[in-house]
């Protein structure tokens, strides 16, 4: 006879989010209130999926937004885990690293206050 826990076969089930850490989160965040006060950027988005989690970057509320940043782990090992994606869905900027990632925007954000 077989015993079967319902509990541990319904946890396995359930899919696991992916989400930014509270140390991705900041320097995203630093930058986003750099361009808010630059009048580049107005909102933002967050959201947490089961293979990817997103940063989205709007002009203005109501439009798609202009960039995305990704997360996706499963890339950690090939191209990199963090990606910058522009309004048309092509990729700008792909690594290991999100500081590299970020350092698109940046230059954009000394070209916007110049």
């Amino acid at each position: 006879m077989n015993v079967v826990n319902i509990r541990s076969e319904s946890l396995r089930k359930i899919p696991e989010k992916i989400a930014f850490h509270r140390l991705e989160l900041a320097p995203i965040l630093t930058l986003y209130g750099r361009m808010v006060a630059a009048g580049e950027w107005r909102d933002y988005g967050i959201s947490c999926l089961r293979d990817v989690a997103v940063f989205s970057i709007f002009k203005r509320t109501a439009e798609n937004p202009l960039y995305r940043i990704e997360k996706r782990p499963k890339l950690r090992t090939k191209q990199g885990m963090y990606a910058l994606i522009g309004a048309q869905g092509q990729i700008l900027k792909r690594g290991h690293d999100l500081g590299s990632v970020l350092g698109v925007l940046e230059r954009r954000l000394i070209r916007a206050v110049d």
